[in-house]
């Protein structure tokens, strides 16, 4: 693992960033944007027990980097300006969009990026920030991950078509899968959250996509639908959990409640980036 500090608009923005073993500089490796919650920072991101990445990244080859968002506490308690959401890096109007772009153009002088195989997930108000970057950096990203973190933008208006995932839970109490307040979610840092239904619908129409979806996944406590294929051979996915509440499926560690072991994010989301 290495970590890296840079200046953008004035502030001291981190990052850190694992290569997996097998990586070969002479071949073009995918890279993974991990974006955490709001309230949390890349190291916790970055903890296997949370989220269970690096070990994925070291299965996969693939480069994994986990930026910082904004943080007034030594990279602490950080969110990301997700648009209508969340915290300081919301009210402060904070470019992380112009950070991940300088973060990932650094990368790409340091490592053999593969610049076709570029995507993003995140967790809770990282999800969030997957949604926004892919509507205003479509030229960077081919597929998007977000899990428990809805499409929350102001604006969004991408210049290409993106691949989408959404993993979702149907008893999340944070960012209730029909949109709104949850029950656990108080305090300035959030927002109405828009609905998983309503994300979806409008990235089906971004991309382009048939009106009706196709069943792919169903067993006990999981199923997955997709509309597809739409505009550059992009599709949009959705995935949803009976049980799990606001939490990462497959995680070994629990947040409040268990994590669902109906799926692995991990597992599902790069079968899904690797399609593309």
């Amino acid at each position: 693992d290495y970590s890296f500090t840079i200046n953008h608009d004035g502030i001291e923005r981190d990052y850190r960033v694992h290569v997996p073993a097998r990586y070969n500089p002479n071949n073009a490796a995918p890279l993974l944007v991990s974006l955490h919650g709001g309230g949390a920072n890349m190291d916790y991101q970055a903890s296997e027990q949370n989220y269970g990445q690096i070990s994925k990244s070291e299965r996969e080859g693939f480069i994994i980097v986990f930026p910082n968002g904004y943080s007034r506490l030594g990279g602490k308690l950080a969110t990301w300006n997700a648009g209508n959401c969340c915290g300081q890096a919301r009210d402060r109007n904070v470019d992380d969009v112009g950070f991940i772009r300088k973060m990932i153009e650094n990368l790409e002088h340091q490592l053999n990026i593969d610049r076709n195989r570029i995507f993003a997930t995140g967790m809770s108000n990282g999800g969030l920030m997957a949604h926004r970057l892919a509507c205003e950096m479509s030229e960077t990203f081919k597929a998007i991950a977000p899990v428990a973190g809805t499409d929350n933008t102001k604006v969004c208006e991408p210049r290409n078509p993106v691949s989408v995932l959404q993993i979702h839970a149907r008893n999340d109490d944070h960012l209730p899968f029909e949109g709104g307040m949850g029950a656990k979610s108080v305090g300035s840092a959030v927002t109405s959250f828009t609905s998983v239904p309503e994300s979806i619908a409008r990235w089906v129409k971004r991309n382009g996509c048939p009106g009706t979806a196709r069943r792919v996944l169903d067993r006990p406590h999981v199923f997955c639908d997709v509309y597809g294929p739409c505009k550059g051979n992009t599709t949009v996915e959705l995935c949803v959990t009976d049980s799990g509440g606001h939490s990462w499926p497959g995680a070994s560690k629990s947040r409040g409640e268990p994590a669902s072991t109906a799926i692995s994010a991990n597992d599902v989301m790069w079968d899904f980036f690797m399609s593309r």
